[in-house]
């Protein structure tokens, strides 16, 4: 039987006073993945930041149990040392900051400690190789003048060099073109383990044709409008998102 790994309670989340998230419940057992799609302003984005601990949203009802420990007090960075792992929508580009540099200094404060050059880079050439990276991509400076797809391409080998439990991707298919949203795609299945879960967070169902979830859950309003199995993203191609109102949730 799959270990519980994050329980979503009831979860009501402000933002500078203003109500975005309206009691969302979810919860996601190791090895599944669950993918939470939903209108612009439905809340999506609010709940990956909440779930990594940005101190712009205050929760003010529920609770964010992640291995049974509730982490609301947690700040950013213990929470990565945890392995909850999120996946920025626009990610940020850091210049004068290599690649090389960004990965081994992420690594070294994740597991909290020495990480030998030797070891990192064959980890880091492993994970290159599946996601089709030339070895010259390590000596650029971060996301600077990157392209869409390179920056996606980047967000995965974080993933896959960190090797979180818990990996948040906040509309990771966002400006892909279908041959970059396939290698990103494999990236992701190829972190598919019984130990880890993740959550995906996209408006389209295009992604989940190379990502088959576990569950689907539609967000709107700041609600959790109905869950269901990978079909409910089809339903939700068919129909749109005027289709769904927010309500009691239904398995």
């Amino acid at each position: 039987m799959s270990q519980t790994l994050l329980v979503i309670e009831n979860l009501h989340v402000t933002v500078e006073g203003k109500p975005i998230l309206k009691g969302v419940s979810v919860e996601l057992a190791a090895g599944e993945v669950h993918a939470i799609m939903g209108p612009n302003g439905s809340g999506k984005s609010t709940l990956s930041f909440c779930l990594m601990g940005h101190p712009k949203y205050a929760i003010t009802e529920g609770r964010i149990l992640y291995q049974g420990r509730d982490i609301a007090a947690l700040p950013p960075d213990e929470r990565a040392k945890a392995g909850i792992f999120l996946a920025f929508q626009y990610p940020t580009a850091i210049p004068g900051v290599t690649i090389a540099n960004f990965l081994r200094s992420a690594l070294k404060a994740v597991r909290v400690g020495e990480v030998s050059i030797k070891e990192f880079r064959q980890l880091v050439k492993a994970q290159m190789k599946t996601l089709g990276i030339q070895d010259g991509f390590m000596n650029r400076y971060v996301n600077d003048g990157f392209s869409g797809g390179e920056k996606k391409r980047l967000e995965i080998l974080q993933l896959a060099v960190l090797q979180p439990r818990l990996a948040v991707l906040d509309e990771t298919d966002s400006g892909l073109d279908i041959d970059a949203l396939q290698v990103v795609a494999s990236g992701i299945n190829a972190m598919r383990t019984p130990q880890r879960g993740i959550l995906l967070i996209t408006h389209y169902q295009r992604l989940l044709n190379y990502i088959k979830p576990d569950r689907v859950h539609v967000m709107v309003d700041g609600v959790i409008a109905r869950s269901g199995g990978a079909e409910l993203a089809l339903e939700l191609e068919r129909e749109g998102y005027k289709a769904f109102k927010p309500g009691v949730c239904v398995s």
